[in-house]
């Protein structure tokens, strides 16, 4: 059963990004920002009430220490120092959610902490540290060390297609430093496309095989709720 999924928490202190609030109705799972690439403990919290309250699954999502730059620059780091960041911010989501009387769903890296991870063994080898110890699933991309290396390690891989971003035509994610909005229409097209001919389009126009197991859509697209909000339509008029 294909879900839908959103990144959420992806805010600090006053500074709030995304419509978490509209969102939560419509999704089945929540990645929740653990504090290096944004959240902070009191919206951890809260984001954690709310998609509990919901019926929401709820997955971390632990990226890179830039706050600046939203988790979307690039470092130079080894699989201990990677397993280290991604421990440091999983665990402190299972506290709130232990104190919520809730377990772990998932993992599921950000930003550039994905990139790498989908080019890098090293790298994803330490996220599957983390995914071990916790005995949950990492969500990735298909094709990728994501799932070569979650294979190789025994993990439940979830494979994900996104509706908002482009790709290029080996697969490849094109992730832009600012989101801009997508039209509804094309994300509608874009998710019956891959689930009903297990096909997606690059940016250059060219179709290649995509696998999905969960759809995403991120909170800080400008118009997140209207895709979302249409992607769930899609779901569910294919799920019958």
């Amino acid at each position: 059963m294909v879900s839908l999924n959103s990144d959420m928490g992806e805010s600090f202190g006053i500074h709030s990004f995304g419509n978490d609030d509209a969102l939560v109705p419509l999704i089945d799972t929540a990645n929740v920002a653990c504090g290096f690439h944004a959240g902070d403990p009191t919206g951890i919290r809260e984001t954690v009430e709310k998609a509990l309250a919901a019926g929401v699954t709820v997955g971390a999502h632990p990226g890179l220490p830039d706050l600046v730059g939203f988790g979307r620059r690039e470092m130079k780091l080894d699989r201990d120092e990677t397993a280290d960041l991604v421990r440091y911010q999983v665990g402190s989501l299972v506290a709130f959610l232990d104190a919520a009387g809730a377990s772990l769903d998932h993992i599921k890296p950000h930003g550039s902490l994905y990139g790498m991870a989908a080019r890098q063994e090293d790298i994803m080898d330490a996220i599957c540290d983390v995914a071990v110890q916790y005995g949950v699933p990492v969500f990735g991309m298909a094709g990728t060390e994501h799932e070569a290396v979650a294979n190789k390690r025994n993990v439940p891989f979830v494979a994900e297609f996104y509706v908002d971003l482009g790709y290029r035509a080996d697969g490849s994610l094109i992730i832009a430093r600012r989101p801009r909005a997508t039209p509804v229409e094309d994300a509608q097209q874009r998710a019956r496309k891959a689930l009903t001919e297990g096909l997606a389009t690059a940016d250059t126009g060219e179709d290649f095989p995509m696998r999905v197991d969960s759809i995403c859509v991120h909170s800080d697209t400008p118009n997140a709720v209207e895709v979302a909000r249409a992607v769930r339509g899609v779901i569910d008029s294919v799920r019958g």
